[in-house]
């Protein structure tokens, strides 16, 4: 199996600061280890995507010299693999549909005596389990994951650990920190958990590159990739961007679109806080130096190893 990263960014906007940083490590990271880079447009979450945002950010990237080494993939293309995938964990007994809203879910909460924080996982409280009840007669919203059933079946540890490469040892206990996290949504679209996970596997992604703030994601996703008999890849999560306001810089929070008058400026902005050194000899010159730099402080042996059977 070759080193396989890619970039996947959500077409809600155009390409900014922060993403620039997490798409030019991805693709140094790809290049130092003589592997292959591949761009890849989750828009399963239809709703927030934005007409022409792809093309903007694929335009975006080419103007940056990140090119990918095959054609562009978007994931509203593979609703059959997530059904495939979806009926699978249904059949083990591992997936249940849910009725509740997200009122429910706090209404359950508090009942005991807790209240939801602001920007807190909501927690699922197991309403809607097969040996709780079901539905009781309530219409399915959503499908979730059966976290406990999962890790019992496969004899796994409640507590899910992972090593990355730039943070170092991480885990979480999803069952608790998460409970059984959506599968598919209350609206019909595919949850990103199980879209990026199938694609991952799909796409024979080796290695995953991208943004601190996903950190927290990789402990389901793991559970999700033994659920389904999907190899895990390696993880390395990149610093973040902030905004004016301290908080994370985002779409969602006004970012501004990327400048790119002179895509060298902007590169040397993104590999300042990936911790390298500026060049301002061409972009040319400067990814490949990057790549070397990258190379010496981020070198992965099992990356390395990986491309020497490949």
């Amino acid at each position: 199996m070759p080193y396989c990263g890619r970039f996947a960014p959500s077409p809600t906007g155009p390409l900014h600061a922060g993403s620039l940083v997490a798409a030019l490590a991805s693709w140094l990271d790809a290049r130092a280890h003589h592997g292959s880079w591949l761009v890849r447009l989750e828009d399963v979450d239809t709703p927030r995507c934005i007409p022409g945002a792809d093309r903007t950010i694929l335009q975006q990237l080419a103007r940056c010299g990140l090119e990918p080494d095959e054609p562009p993939t978007w994931q509203s293309q593979n609703g059959d693999a997530y059904a495939l995938a979806l009926q699978t964990l249904i059949q083990r007994g591992w997936a249940y549909p849910c009725a509740c809203t997200r009122k429910d879910i706090d209404a359950a909460w508090l009942a005991q005596g807790v209240h939801h924080e602001r920007h807190a996982e909501r927690v699922y409280p197991g309403t809607c389990r097969p040996e709780r009840g079901g539905l009781q007669g309530r219409p399915p919203r959503a499908w979730r994951l059966h976290v406990d059933r999962v890790q019992q079946a496969l004899q796994r540890p409640a507590l899910t650990v992972w090593t990355d490469r730039r943070l170092g040892p991480q885990q979480q206990d999803v069952a608790t920190e998460v409970g059984d996290f959506v599968l598919r949504r209350a609206d019909g679209l595919w949850a990103y958990q199980l879209a990026v996970v199938v694609d991952d596997a799909r796409q024979g992604i080796s290695h995953v590159v991208r943004g601190e703030d996903l950190t927290d994601n990789t402990a389901r996703q793991i559970v999700l990739q033994q659920a389904l008999g999907l190899p895990t890849p390696r993880y390395l999560h990149t610093p973040l961007v902030n905004g004016p306001n301290g908080e994370k810089l985002s779409k969602q929070n006004g970012a501004e679109a990327l400048d790119l008058p002179d895509p060298l400026t902007a590169l040397n902005r993104a590999a300042q806080v990936l911790g390298l050194p500026p060049h301002t000899s061409g972009m040319e010159p400067a990814l490949r130096a990057w790549t070397a730099d990258w190379q010496a402080r981020w070198a992965d042996p099992a990356g390395e190893s990986l491309q020497s059977r490949g």
